[in-house]
């Protein structure tokens, strides 16, 4: 199931060299990834899990600026035993700016530990 979030490039997203800054493109990863997670889950399952990042892996194929319109897509591809690969893509229009492969690692939130990824959250993704 893919996952969808637009917006408006702000100034706050901008560098010195007048286009989005790499940073901002982390922080957009990072915040789709977790809307995702949310519109999925009910409060149970986020009570009892939660999610960090071991990896991102990013393509910057285009440059973006101040005001123009964003859309993040995300997904999820395949789960190992403890982690799950993350796809994102930030597109303006159709032109493609940015591709992302993360992963991220399943944790127990009373253990704090690592732990197995379970087939219903698996089911929740599909």
């Amino acid at each position: 199931m893919k996952f969808l979030q637009s917006f408006r490039v702000s100034a706050d997203d901008i560098d010195v060299q007048r286009h989005v800054n790499n940073v901002a493109y982390v922080k957009w990863i990072q915040d789709v990834a977790v809307a995702h997670w949310l519109s999925v889950t009910n409060e149970q399952i986020r009570d009892k899990y939660t999610w960090v990042v071991l990896r991102h892996e990013i393509d910057y194929k285009k440059q973006a600026f101040e005001n123009e319109e964003i859309t993040v897509k995300t997904w999820v591809g395949e789960p190992t035993r403890i982690s799950w690969e993350r796809l994102t893509e930030i597109k303006r229009g159709a032109d493609l700016l940015v591709k992302a492969r993360s992963v991220w690692c399943l944790i127990d939130r009373e253990t704090s530990k690592p732990t197995r990824i379970t087939s219903e959250l698996k089911e929740m993704f599909n």
